[in-house]
């Protein structure tokens, strides 16, 4: 292992992401170029609820009869080639690389853990740790947002990592072995010289690592807030989150619907800064809920489909699309307007108080039927502003607000906690009304403590930590929410 001639190469790869091909590059490369190579593998379970490794040795051409490893020995592990950020978190968590002898050539975009997708709270591990963590167990670090690169020059994430591990020069293979080898794949072979070259003029650039990187997501264009001189009364601190909310309520709805934003927002401008921060973000995220109406909106926008055929990588062929849709009965009604299913509504939450009964459907909208039934939904936009569902949203909206100008006519710290709680606002269907709920009941258990301290002359640190306990309770799981139900009721 201690050989100048030999190379070991680990690549960690959640199921989908080609990590069995570019092994396979690697190896093919390696033979073809003179040298002694072997890969392995490890099958694991997608989506990372297992690991899937692949494991790569190479060995001087001089090598007469070397002894090979079905499995990298933790610390003298040579290259880690990581398609996603969190594997080498878990590189790193199992020992394998190290400051003095590892180059970590990692993509920086972020495909999120089962873990991280279903807990109620922001459950997602900061990828400036992760970065910082590659840094400190690696001898030569190369990052970069691969995923974005590949569908910026349509390419593949796996092509623009093995580049990088050729322009690195760790390994002791000619470019050219490697282009070699990804031709007698014959698949996809001008896109991924493509992503080859790119990534090769990466590693020779040593590209910094981007702090900031995303999961790289498409998304469609909205419509720039700028420089809005409305923005121009509100806190510096506010204005930013003020400015991105703006482009986002013109895309959700109307000018007319940014305004009425603005004009709840400008409540707080001369109040506390965190605050107006708080409302600042959690207004916006609430007053863009995603109703029938945006899904089937951002369902059938031409940049969906312009997406959906470049992850194929299928020119010239027929792409066929299904939306699996599963909504309940308050997100049909919810999209009517309010006088008219009003009554039904009320009827319904008796009929069913636990849950409404869902309607699954498979949309082909590909087809002419299918996206006209839901670019149709979509146009339901120019009566949001009266449906059921927006009387509902605005009115417990309004109910927040109202809770935390009070608290600010009291104390800070309790308005903070209070304009906070709008983080537990999320979900569909039944834990939508789960959520609600548990906002119901921390605002009324926080007013009541509050309203105590006021009349005793008390200070509000009982309201305070009320506030924060339940909030953190609810946002920690199932058992959290089970706690916070029995901490309201003891109040």
């Amino acid at each position: 292992m201690n050989d100048p001639g030999f190379v070991s190469i680990l690549i960690p790869a959640v199921g989908g992401q080609g990590g069995g091909v570019l092994s396979e590059w690697i190896v093919e490369a390696a033979l073809a170029d003179g040298h002694v190579a072997h890969g392995t593998s490890i099958p694991g379970v997608a989506q990372r609820t297992g690991s899937t490794t692949y494991y790569v040795e190479v060995f001087s051409a001089e090598a007469a009869e070397p002894t090979v490893s079905l499995y990298p020995v933790p610390g003298a592990l040579d290259v880690l080639l990581a398609p996603e950020l969190l594997e080498v978190g878990r590189m790193i968590e199992l020992g394998f690389p190290s400051p003095a002898r590892t180059t970590i050539i990692a993509s920086t975009h972020r495909l999120f853990s089962i873990q991280e997708k279903t807990a109620v709270g922001d459950a997602i591990y900061p990828t400036e740790r992760l970065i910082e963590a590659a840094r400190q167990f690696s001898r030569e670090l190369h990052a970069f947002d691969a995923l974005a690169l590949a569908r910026e020059h349509r390419t593949e994430v796996n092509a623009i990592l093995l580049g990088a591990l050729a322009g690195s020069g760790v390994a002791p293979i000619r470019e050219d072995a490697y282009r070699d080898a990804i031709r007698a794949k014959g698949v996809q072979v001008d896109a991924n010289l493509r992503g080859f070259d790119l990534g090769i003029g990466l590693a020779r650039r040593h590209a910094a690592p981007d702090a900031t990187a995303t999961n790289g997501a498409a998304h469609a264009p909205t419509p720039e807030a700028g420089n809005d001189p409305r923005l121009a009364a509100l806190p510096e601190a506010v204005r930013a989150i003020a400015r991105q909310a703006l482009s986002r309520l013109l895309d959700y709805q109307d000018a007319r619907y940014a305004e009425r934003y603005l004009e709840r927002l400008r409540a707080f401008a001369d109040g506390d800064v965190e605050v107006a921060q708080h409302v600042a973000r959690y207004l916006a995220l609430w007053m863009t809920y995603e109703d029938a109406i945006r899904v089937a909106d951002l369902k059938t926008r031409a940049a969906r489909f312009a997406r959906i055929r470049g992850e194929a990588h299928a020119p010239g062929a027929v792409v066929e699309v299904t939306d699996y849709l599963k909504p309940d009965l308050d997100e049909i009604y919810g999209i009517l307007p309010y006088a008219l299913v009003a009554p039904f509504a009320r009827w319904a939450e008796r009929r069913w108080p636990h849950g409404r009964p869902t309607m699954a459907q498979h949309v082909r909208t590909t087809t002419v039927l299918g996206y006209l039934r839901i670019w149709l939904l979509a146009r339901f936009r120019a009566i949001r502003p009266v449906s059921y569902r927006a009387h509902q949203e605005h009115a417990r909206i309004d109910a927040w607000l109202a809770a935390v100008r009070r608290c600010s006519g009291w104390d800070a710290g309790v308005a903070r906690e209070v304009a906070h709680a709008g983080q537990l606002v999320k979900g569909y269907g039944d834990v939508r009304r789960r959520m609600m709920a548990h906002l119901d009941r921390l605002l009324a258990a926080t007013l009541a403590a509050a309203e105590r301290a006021s009349r005793e002359g008390a200070d509000y640190s009982e309201a305070r930590r009320l506030a924060r306990e339940y909030r953190t309770l609810v946002l920690s799981g199932p058992d959290g929410e089970v706690k916070a139900e029995a901490l309201a009721t003891s109040v």
